[in-house]
């Protein structure tokens, strides 16, 4: 057996063995947003950062959610969550968008209709004429 093989033969089991020589295990799927999520996501910031009510945003992927957070400022505590958590999804949905103080505000299986709780509200005046 020459060098190369010998080489290629170590690079291949150090890819499937961990650093105790045990394997790896299996790698999880990640919990993200998709495109479309994202799209209507994304809208919806674009519209509050216009009429200036939000400035900043951060996107989470962890282990078992994916979490969307909405700043009016950098430096402060997200005002809004926006959270995919696939593990609700048959129970009370996999979407939901978290207030500062951690109440959830709506939760659901749509995602356009979860985020319709942070839509402005359009106050109807009376005007002379």
């Amino acid at each position: 057996m020459s060098e190369a093989d010998d080489s290629a033969s170590q690079h291949s089991r150090s890819l499937s063995l961990n650093g105790s020589g045990q394997k790896a295990p299996p790698s999880l799927p990640v919990v993200s947003f998709n495109r479309r999520e994202l799209d209507i996501i994304l809208r919806l910031y674009g519209r509050m950062v216009a009429d200036g009510e939000w400035r900043d945003y951060a996107i989470d992927i962890l282990n078992d959610r994916a979490v969307f957070s909405i700043f009016r400022r950098a430096s402060e505590m997200p005002l809004y969550r926006i959270e995919k958590d696939p593990k609700l999804a048959r129970r009370q949905g996999a979407y939901s968008v978290v207030a500062t103080g951690g109440m959830i505000l709506k939760r659901g299986h749509e995602l356009a209709q979860v985020l319709r709780v942070l839509e402005k509200k359009k106050h109807l005046r009376v005007v002379d004429a």
